[in-house]
């Protein structure tokens, strides 16, 4: 039968979790006509069982997946049974409160396509977590936020309790990796209006957190596959082409200038590196950042000062890492001048397209 509001709760070994979480969704939302789907990785501690019993209480679905692993891939599992048309998405540890639900079903029934519990906007925090974890979780918004644009709208990229519209899900092919399928769902799905609720992340009260090293290193293949597969690493290896030819521009002429047209060498090498600059943003505004040129909202010359600034900016970086690695730490100073120019190739390819090449839109949802 055809429901309201879909609630998605991927689980594996969450057996303490399940009743309680069972009774405070009812409590939250009972008034909604809603589902819950446990998609269950073949737990071996009996949730799938407890759940299933709940389900002559409770509108429960239970799925079991036996021979695959993986929140993400539950979660579009989950998808692809769930009736309703307001998907919610929550996890199963009780570090997501119910009690925020209704707050997420109304902002999509206000409009919004996407409702996100946010730790980082103004009001929401993290219980209880220590320095480290909170550089790893602030390091990997601010990696998505510098190689996938399209998250630049969300303050929490990485969050795992939201809500949004089935149809924001039209024509997309999920292909998650690990846990952050609200990644998935923002690079592939299409969107409008979105909304950002502040809540605390809290600490698990029993089971065990799935958090370790080969989920990071999921997080890092999965969005190297969102960037081939939105055309963001394309971009980035055009933007490095287009910094080749800006060598051979800025090499070609302090050769003309100095050996031809006789002006001192330090004259020429200035006049080279400005014009490949100009060449550099010239090719990039109509080859690597096309799509974004009229987007941004800013003039040409705009355009063109903030790269010259950012590329003025990577040469000193440059010139920094030669000096350190060669005098410092007594690095042969080729390898020393390699390493400068990976770094200001990053620096401006980065900072160019935060800011040069910004959409207008691309701010984090209030």
């Amino acid at each position: 039968m055809s429901r309201a509001v879909s609630i998605i709760v991927p689980t594996y070994n969450e057996r303490d979790n399940i009743l309680p979480l069972v009774q405070r969704i009812d409590q939250a939302i009972g008034p909604e006509d809603y589902e819950l789907l446990f998609v269950d990785d073949d737990s071996q501690d009996g949730t799938a069982e407890i759940a299933e019993t709940l389900s002559r209480q409770y509108p429960i679905k239970v799925i079991v997946r036996r021979n695959q692993r993986g929140l993400a891939s539950a979660v579009v599992a989950g998808i692809a049974e769930a009736s309703g048309e307001i998907i919610g998405v929550i996890d199963a540890d009780l570090q997501h409160p119910p009690e925020l639900l209704p707050t997420l079903i109304d902002a999509i029934g206000n409009g919004a396509d996407i409702a996100v519990a946010s730790r980082y906007v103004n009001g929401g925090r993290c219980e209880g977590w220590s320095k480290s974890r909170r550089i790893i979780s602030r390091g990997a918004i601010v990696l998505a936020h510098l190689l996938l644009p399209k998250t630049r709208r969300f303050s929490d990229p990485m969050a795992g309790f939201f809500t949004f519209r089935r149809r924001v899900l039209d024509g997309a092919e999920l292909q998650p990796t690990g846990y952050k399928i609200l990644l998935e769902i923002l690079m592939e799905g299409s969107f409008g209006k979105l909304a950002e609720i502040p809540y605390t992340f809290r600490l698990r009260g029993s089971g065990r957190s799935k958090l370790n090293l080969r989920e990071q290193v999921d997080y890092l293949r999965h969005l190297f596959q969102l960037m081939r597969r939105t055309g963001e690493l394309r971009r980035f290896l055009i933007f490095c082409l287009v910094g080749g030819s800006g060598i051979v521009v800025n090499m070609g002429l302090l050769w003309l200038l100095t050996e031809l047209a006789g002006f001192p060498y330090l004259l020429s090498a200035a006049v080279g590196i400005e014009c490949s600059i100009i060449s550099n943003f010239v090719l990039n505004d109509f080859i690597t950042f096309r799509d974004r040129r009229t987007s941004t909202g800013k003039p040409f010359l705009t355009r063109l000062l903030q790269f010259n600034l950012v590329s003025l900016a990577g040469i000193a970086l440059n010139m920094a890492v030669l000096w350190l690695l060669t005098e410092l730490v007594g690095l042969y100073y080729l390898l020393s001048n390699l390493c400068g120019i990976a770094l200001a190739a990053l620096w401006n390819y980065f900072v160019n397209s935060w800011w040069t090449w910004k959409h207008q839109d691309e701010h984090c949802a209030e």
